[in-house]
């Protein structure tokens, strides 16, 4: 039980690690901040007053990652 936790704790951690990069990263790259993906839809009218977001990259990756970490979790 105790070797799981720990397990758990690390990989979390790392997990922290790399998001905490990405979004350091993300200030000076501006095409890596979650809802600004390559991908990720917006739509305006032509007045400019309405705005529809669809992040369809940014659900994609999110996805993935979550998939990635349940998986990894679940063992």
């Amino acid at each position: 039980m105790g070797e799981q936790i720990g397990k758990g704790l690390i990989i979390s951690g790392l997990l922290l690690v790399v998001i905490g990069i990405l979004l350091l990263a993300g200030v000076k790259l501006s095409w890596l901040r979650p809802g600004r993906l390559p991908g990720d839809f917006v739509w305006t009218n032509a007045s400019g007053s309405f705005r529809i977001y669809f992040p369809l990259a940014t659900s994609l990756l999110l996805s993935l990652l979550l998939t990635l970490l349940f998986k990894i979790f679940r063992n």
